[in-house]
């Protein structure tokens, strides 16, 4: 050891810094006691963690379509905007949100729907024609059978949309109407939620059309052309009838002023299945057409039955008939459209009693005119309708005023020279069933009607007999369609002719034997008698139906013999007084051939046995007209007197009579 220069001591060397160690994950065997799992901690700095996963955690990966909704509306304002610019992509992905199907692997999650229903109401002035392609895809998407949330957000866009933009009203309302037809055809089904009533969804849908209607008022016009567009066809099952009427109704509750055109809408569709089952019923042979009615099954429920069930039964039946005879085939066809016609005027019915049988006036003349307007304008002008016009039967009965109303606008149309013709021939028959069979037609108005045709009659015979060489159904068809008329009331109602006290007693209290003279209140003699002697000879052109009963009915009585007439007529040809053949003598315009002129009966030439109020049949709804109405009640003894005529040819008649003249099958007391 060398010593300092300075002091000679020796000099020690400096002591060398101990290193510091450093800290290791290796610990002493001590150190498990602090609870640490040694096990799962690693021996060196080099491995790594091992992690282990629970198996019931579920793992849900987040794809492109869970968006931020800020990051929607942007999206959904940016894509409007690129169309604008013709570039589709962006507006094409949102498009597609709503084109797939939502029972798709790849649908869309409800929340993501959601999100871009509200980026699109908040970009609702964007969506002009020319996003006309993504508008109908929202509109055609499945979203009345939600939630109730997503529900209310979708109405929302639906309004801000027809307010905005007003060329999509039509087709917002159309896809609203046709949930009202069909809530079949889409799918009712979403993944994660159970099924939506056919009720439920169709109730959503009378919410929204509340809800538009009350926002556009003026759209109303839009949607009476609408409903009326989507009414089911005549061949549709009666499930789509009931329903869509019924849809209607409550329609009319929402929007009292499409009641008018809602109501006429759903009688003029009655009528064309009412004439079409008519015209139908005569083409079918005898054997299968005659009991097509009777056999249908009495309904018991009410047409607000499980609609649902009755499809599944119309599928069973249309399943198995695979072959069947053409006949029976279409006698099915006729049972399935008498079954529809029931059920819809049994809710008509059911709709009409409350406003006639309750206090406001208002209301009750409010559905009169309503009714009166479809009979004039629907009901009248057709031919052959057969049941329909039962409402305006039922409910002008309701109170003595309006059977006066409507017997006068009948007799109005009869009467009017400025209404077609056939027109006026329909107005005398209506006339004549209504006064003839309705119950609650007093004895005053029969004897007023039957004066009043009278006095008509009169007129027509000082204009029509100075040139008359015949009878002649086109040149007098007014004359004769009246007093056809005339021959019907009389057969009904000749015992509220009759003078004197005995005509307020009961019909059989009334003593009809050889000794009892009738006594009749003045002119009914003279008006028969000048009437059916005239040279106009109505008994040759009207109903032979109508005419043997009468003459049956008038010779019992004693008012009036007619036999020696018929028999006379028998001889006569019709087509001797038409003119030269080929000739309209009305008109002077040459008239082609057809097929009734080429035939050698003389029926077309003669007024058919057609009276509205003939008994009605359907088994549902029958039940509102029972009590108004009058059946055929034959003369006690009128067919044992052996009536003078000494023709043969009247019994083999009698029962053709009785059917012909709408007399019902239950005859003779």
């Amino acid at each position: 050891m060398a010593p300092s220069p300075r002091t000679g001591e020796p000099v020690l060397p400096a002591p060398t810094k101990q290193p510091v160690r450093r800290p290791t994950l290796v610990r002493k065997r001590e150190d498990s006691d602090s609870g640490i799992d040694r096990a799962r901690t690693p021996s060196s700095p080099s491995k790594r963690l091992k992690v282990s996963f629970d198996n019931e955690v579920q793992v849900k990966v987040m794809d492109d379509w869970e968006k931020a909704p800020a990051v929607i509306r942007e999206e959904v304002r940016r894509a409007l905007e690129l169309h604008a610019q013709g570039d589709d992509s962006a507006y094409d992905r949102v498009k597609e949100i709503y084109t797939t199907k939502p029972t798709a692997e790849d649908a869309p999650s409800a929340t993501t729907l959601r999100n871009y229903t509200a980026a699109l109401l908040s970009s609702v002035s964007g969506l002009n024609i020319s996003c006309s392609g993504l508008v109908h895809a929202v509109l055609q998407s499945v979203w009345i059978v939600r939630d109730e949330d997503y529900v209310a957000l979708f109405l929302r866009l639906l309004g801000n949309l027809v307010s905005a933009q007003g060329v999509y009203v039509g087709d917002v309302l159309r896809m609203l109407v046709e949930y009202l037809v069909n809530t079949t055809g889409r799918d009712n089904l979403i993944l994660g939620e159970s099924p939506i009533p056919r009720s439920q969804i169709q109730k959503r849908a009378h919410a929204a059309l509340r809800y538009l209607l009350r926002l556009i008022p003026s759209a109303s016009g839009v949607l009476s052309s609408i409903l009326t567009s989507q009414f089911p066809h005549s061949s549709d099952s009666k499930r789509a009838h009931v329903a869509y009427v019924q849809n209607l109704l409550k329609v009319i509750e929402y929007a009292p002023e499409l009641q008018a055109d809602a109501l006429s809408l759903i009688i003029e569709r009655l009528v064309k299945i009412d004439v079409q089952v008519q015209v139908d019923l005569e083409d079918l042979a005898d054997d299968v057409g005659d009991g097509v009615v009777q056999d249908i099954p009495n309904l018991k429920s009410g047409p607000s039955q499980d609609l649902d069930e009755e499809d599944e039964s119309e599928a069973d039946t249309d399943s198995s008939d695979e072959e069947i005879d053409p006949d029976a085939q279409r006698a099915k066809d006729i049972t399935t459209n008498v079954e529809k016609l029931d059920c819809v005027l049994d809710i008509l019915f059911t709709y009409y009693e409350p406003q006639f049988s309750g206090t406001s006036v208002r209301a009750r003349d409010t559905a009169l005119d309503m009714l009166f307007s479809q009979f004039t304008t629907i009901i009248l002008p057709t031919y052959r309708s057969r049941h329909t016009q039962f409402l305006l039967f039922h409910f002008a009965q309701t109170s003595p005023a309006l059977v006066d109303n409507f017997v006068g606008a009948c007799v109005h149309f009869a009467f009017d020279k400025g209404r077609p013709a056939i027109m006026r021939q329909s107005a005398a028959a209506y006339l004549a069933s209504f006064v003839a069979r309705g119950i609650r037609v007093p004895s005053q108005i029969v004897r007023d009607v039957f004066d009043y045709i009278g006095g008509q009659l009169t007129i027509y015979r000082a204009e029509y007999e100075p040139s008359c060489r015949g009878p002649d159904l086109r040149r007098y068809s007014n004359y004769y369609s009246l007093l056809q008329a005339l021959l019907y009331i009389f057969c009904f109602r000749w015992r509220d002719l009759e003078a004197g006290p005995e005509e307020q007693a009961d019909d059989d209290d009334i003593p009809l034997g050889d000794d009892f003279a009738h006594v009749w209140i003045p002119g009914i003699k003279e008006t028969l008698a000048q009437n059916i002697f005239s040279k106009l000879n109505p008994l040759k052109v009207c109903s032979p139906a109508i005419v043997h009963e009468f003459a049956k009915i008038a010779n019992h009585l004693g008012i009036i013999y007619v036999f020696h007439l018929i028999e006379t007529n028998k001889r006569l040809r019709l087509s001797q007084f038409s003119g030269p053949v080929g000739r309209d003598l009305t008109f002077g315009i040459p008239e082609r051939e057809t097929a009734l002129s080429g035939r050698k009966d003389e029926s077309y030439q003669q007024l058919d046995e057609y009276f509205p109020f003939d008994p009605y049949h359907l088994p549902r709804s029958k039940r509102w007209v029972e009590s108004d109405y009058r059946d055929w009640k034959g003369i006690p003894g009128l067919h044992e007197d052996g009536d003078a005529s000494g023709s043969d040819d009247e019994d083999e008649e009698d029962s053709d009579a009785e059917e012909g003249t709408g007399t019902d099958d239950e005859s003779t007391d």
